[in-house]
């Protein structure tokens, strides 16, 4: 059944939507699975638009514009994907009670989820990490470099004005300020969370199989977790800004749903699950997948790029 599938496409989906080696995919499925399940393209109500959002819209389209026996088999016959996707889904649990309980508590609580977030960072990104760097990045490493404004050129949806009151708040809690606005990035950090929790080095697999949307994810992780200010402000969102809230609520459900999925190891049952959502977005894959093609395209021209200047 699955040797059916372009060989490109196995490679992709293996290395890139399944980060480390096997984690992604749930990570986009469940993202997916929560805007259906809301009946909403928030992209095209304003909602998640620029930077690293555009990154994430395009990609979780065009993995649901393929089929859906090439992430079934990846998920379900593999032992390790099973591990790792029921780890996502406590991470992405674990972390949403500590929003509300922090938001609605006193200091201790905010304390606790703030040293959490730390605490990942620190675990995956802490060779990176150099305190006495006010962009809190070593000099002598070089990061995936992903550029805002690149994403930008990409994007499926328009940017609104970022509402003053929020951003104010904001920006009292970050060091720089930013175009878009804050929101909690709950799918970025349970991502790391998970990473740190299973000692997986994501590093490692970059560079077993470097594939572009590989990289490009990976980029998004870095793009959030080696900005002080971008960190602080989606702490301070997770924490203080409700507008998100039901969005974070779905995206949970949907994780948690994912993994139930993947328990039963039952392939009619996860492509029932698949195909619900995939036909939610049907309309939009054209656009998509051209689009999305472009992006990885320049960024990755951008890398090699860089690459050769380094």
């Amino acid at each position: 059944m699955y040797t059916s599938c372009h060989p490109c496409c196995i490679l992709e989906v293996t290395n890139a939507s399944l980060l480390c080696p096997r984690k992604t995919a749930d990570y986009l499925v469940s993202m997916g699975t929560a805007w259906c399940s809301a009946r909403s393209y928030p992209w095209e109500q304003g909602l998640y638009v620029g930077g690293i959002e555009t990154a994430k819209v395009n990609i979780t389209l065009r993995i649901y514009s393929n089929a859906w026996h090439v992430y079934a088999g990846l998920a379900i016959l593999n032992p390790d994907a099973r591990t790792q996707i029921d780890r996502y889904a406590a991470s992405a649990t674990e972390l949403f009670k500590m929003m509300l309980e922090g938001g609605n508590g006193g200091d201790e609580a905010k304390r606790k989820f703030k040293e959490r977030i730390e605490w990942a960072q620190k675990v995956i990104f802490g060779d990176m990490l150099d305190e006495g760097n006010a962009n809190g990045v070593k000099k002598r490493q070089r990061p995936i470099l992903l550029s805002e404004d690149v994403l930008d050129q990409f994007s499926l949806g328009k940017r609104p004005q970022t509402d003053p009151e929020t951003l104010a708040s904001s920006l009292t809690h970050s060091d720089s300020q930013s175009r878009y606005q804050p929101n909690s990035h709950l799918s970025l950090l349970a991502m790391v969370d998970c990473w740190a929790h299973l000692s997986i080095n994501p590093y490692t697999h970059l560079s077993l199989a470097a594939t572009p949307i590989f990289r490009l994810f990976l980029g998004v992780a870095e793009c959030l977790f080696l900005s002080r200010s971008l960190l602080s402000a989606a702490i301070h969102s997770a924490l203080f800004d409700v507008w998100h809230r039901s969005d974070d609520l779905e995206f949970v459900v949907a994780a948690r749903g994912w993994s139930q999925c993947v328990s039963f190891g039952s392939f009619e049952v996860y492509k029932r699950r698949f195909e619900e959502t995939r036909e939610f977005f049907k309309g939009r894959f054209e656009e998509a997948n051209r689009v999305g093609g472009e992006m990885i395209k320049a960024i990755m021209e951008s890398e090699v790029e860089r690459e050769g200047l380094s």
